[in-house]
């Protein structure tokens, strides 16, 4: 198939107008329509139906468009590669980690990233399922055990515990539990135990919720159970890192707490001098540097 066809399709699928689409090109729409009839030609098929309001792709067309539309994300990709051996730092980084941990300790801080990198894109992903970095699903990750795939650069990061908060609120109606066995008498917060990334956590809570207690919530991610228990709905079972956040909250039993979760950065080696992945990381070990500091204040 020829380029240049499949640019001025891509960019008549986009726009649903030859007229847009003429502008974004430079190209006058009678040329562009020449393009596209040149290209349903060659292809023996029609690629848009034709109405008073505009264009909308056939079936055959949205086959060629999702062709077209990797095409160009893989385009994109390569030139913001080969830009990064330039010592600017711009284009899109695609960043995965949990839910958890993404929405409470690294969107909250990631606007500094901005302030020093204003053209640089982040794509967060925040899922619990562990993404195939050398498959490219994802540039950079922060997982909260070790990698285990090939090819990878990794850098423990830190560690974190998940330690047992309630608000004061929830503690004067309910009354505050003096040892292990009186959480079997509390509703308790927690992630579920199917997580894939927090083993030392499910390892922890699993002796106490397949015990008989009263009652309990578990959902997929920490933030849900941070919002319940803000909320007063029971005895949380958070990361320790959300009492930065949210001072106000109790820690119940200070003894008890899982051991020790590692949070790593990982990113594919070919990317190793990627200025994008440099920048992030350095952003990412000088907060951390900050939170210790932090965190030592508080404690």
């Amino acid at each position: 198939m020829d380029w240049d066809k499949l640019r001025v399709f891509h960019a008549v699928a986009d726009a649903g107008s030859l007229t847009h689409a003429g502008e974004t090109l430079h190209l006058s729409q009678s040329a562009v329509s020449r393009q596209i009839r040149a290209l349903e030609e060659s292809l023996d098929v029609i690629l848009f139906h034709r109405h008073a309001r505009g264009l909308i792709l056939t079936e055959q067309g949205e086959l060629l468009f999702d062709a077209t539309s990797d095409m160009s994300k893989k385009l994109e990709s390569a030139e913001a590669r080969i830009r990064d051996a330039e010592d600017e730092v711009f284009g899109e980084l695609r960043v995965t980690t949990t839910t958890g941990f993404g929405t409470l300790w690294l969107a909250p801080r990631i606007g500094k990233l901005y302030d020093k990198y204003p053209d640089l894109k982040i794509d967060l992903q925040l899922e619990e399922r562990v993404l195939d970095l050398p498959m490219r699903e994802a540039d950079v990750a922060i997982r909260m055990k070790e990698p285990s795939q090939a090819d990878l650069v990794r850098r423990r990061l830190m560690t974190v515990n998940m330690r047992f908060y309630a608000t004061q609120k929830y503690l004067d109606k309910f009354g505050a539990p003096q040892k292990f066995e009186d959480l079997s008498k509390h509703r308790i917060l927690s992630q579920n135990l199917t997580s894939r990334q927090v083993n030392e956590s499910v390892k922890w809570l699993k002796p106490l919720l397949s015990a008989d207690h009263t009652s309990h919530l578990t959902v997929n991610h920490y933030f849900g159970v941070l919002q319940a228990t803000v909320n007063h709905v029971g005895i949380g079972a958070l990361p320790d890192y959300v009492r930065r956040m949210f001072p106000d909250l109790v820690r119940v039993l200070p003894e008890e707490e899982s051991q020790e979760i590692p949070v790593f950065l990982a990113y594919p080696e070919e990317l190793r001098h990627s200025k994008r992945v440099q920048a992030f990381r350095d952003f990412v070990v000088e907060e951390i540097r900050d939170y210790k500091k932090d965190m030592r204040n508080i404690e």
